[in-house]
């Protein structure tokens, strides 16, 4: 009945447009729980105080729901078909991450999800229930212990027939089938993935400070930045891809033929002078379905003027020069580094005389007289 019933939910998720599905035990001991514990023990996880509240639930996957006996653990390839990193060398454009350049993966796997849970509960008699990122459950451990892969240095998964490129959605249930395989890890003694991470962000082999990631501060990061890692972000806007597209085994990685995840061209390496100009409506136009949008405007422009601080471009102070005027204070505050990075010391020194004292905003007084922390 077990390997009947696999059968025929692995047959299920490929109709759903899967690339894989494997199965792991949802109820045996495991070691992620103490990792966690490690990693927000050691304040690695930032400001992402939600990790700390639900780090009780994360822990194991019973601890969320007891009654959980098999975990079902689907992938969606969304490999881009090629190296994205030099669009990076264009520093007048923006770059967002692989994953956020289609339709928001959350919402295309989540229907997918539920529609194989509801065959899986009808054939087995148990309950389901599901999880695509949002909920407090561990995907990458589970991952691993199902076969798709394994956690590399960078503790992103890492899959030998897909490279780094990997959605992940997991379905728990109670009833209780045969376990697959779990992955080894493959890794050896390459470390291509820290070597080249901007900031430094991995301590030690197997190790993230969030603090240190510039995925973290474009998207989860809601002030002003530390001024340390500004000139490290380059023209990143929206996540970064270093620590994935340069991992060895993404040569045996395939493009994507899910035509939801496929990049839209609008945001291939967008102008960073267009990107300055949006207002909330035309952000929530540019972005829609888009997992961009969950960061709101105000974010998204401050990442961009990040991005122009770093661009040389002096076509680029104009648009920077605009948002000095801009309502939200964060917005206003990245106009001021973008300037003080483009314009000559004495033009910036008459504009600062000009508008310091009409800034009722500490935050942005801060970036004019250089008092950031």
């Amino acid at each position: 009945m077990s390997d009947r019933l696999k059968t025929s939910i692995r047959d299920a998720a490929s109709g759903l447009g899967f690339d894989v599905c494997r199965f792991a035990s949802a109820s045996e001991p495991w070691s992620a729980g103490e990792r966690l514990a490690h990693f927000v023990g050691a304040g690695r996880h930032g400001d992402m105080g939600w990790m700390e509240t639900t780090l009780e639930r994360r822990a194991h996957p019973t601890s969320m729901w007891p009654e959980a006996k098999t975990a079902i653990v689907l992938g969606l390839n969304y490999g881009p078909g090629h190296d994205p990193l030099p669009e990076m060398d264009d520093a007048s454009a923006g770059y967002i991450s692989v994953y956020a350049r289609g339709d928001d993966y959350h919402e295309l796997i989540k229907g997918r999800l539920k529609t194989l849970a509801g065959q899986v509960a009808a054939r087995s008699g148990e309950e389901v229930k599901v999880f695509v990122d949002t909920a407090p459950l561990m995907e990458k451990p589970l991952a691993q212990r199902a076969g798709l892969g394994w956690q590399g240095k960078h503790t992103n998964l890492l899959s030998r027939s897909r490279g780094n490129w990997l959605f992940l959605g997991v379905i728990l249930t109670a009833a209780e089938l045969e376990p697959d395989a779990p992955e080894e890890q493959h890794c050896g003694a390459c470390t291509a993935c820290l070597d080249i991470c901007p900031t430094q962000a991995f301590p030690a082999p197997f190790q993230l400070d969030a603090r240190r990631c510039l995925s973290y501060l474009t998207i989860e990061f809601a002030g002003p930045w530390p001024v340390e890692f500004r000139p490290m972000t380059g023209s990143r806007i929206y996540g970064c891809d270093d620590c994935l597209a340069v991992c060895p085994w993404n040569k045996f990685a395939v493009s994507s033929h899910e035509a939801r995840v496929q990049a839209r061209e609008a945001l291939v390496s967008p102008r960073l002078a267009e990107l300055a100009g949006l207002d909330d409506p035309a952000f929530r136009a540019l972005f829609s379905k888009s997992p961009v949008k969950r960061i709101g405007r105000d974010r998204f422009v401050r990442n961009v003027l990040y991005a122009i601080g770093n661009s040389a471009d002096a076509e680029l102070i104009g648009p920077a020069r605009r948002l000095l005027d801009d309502a939200a204070p964060l917005v206003r505050g990245a106009a001021v580094w973008a300037l003080s990075r483009l314009m000559d010391e004495a033009a910036f020194a008459g504009l600062r005389a000009d508008r310091l004292e009409g800034e009722a905003d500490a935050s942005v007084r801060a970036e004019w007289t250089g008092d950031q922390t």
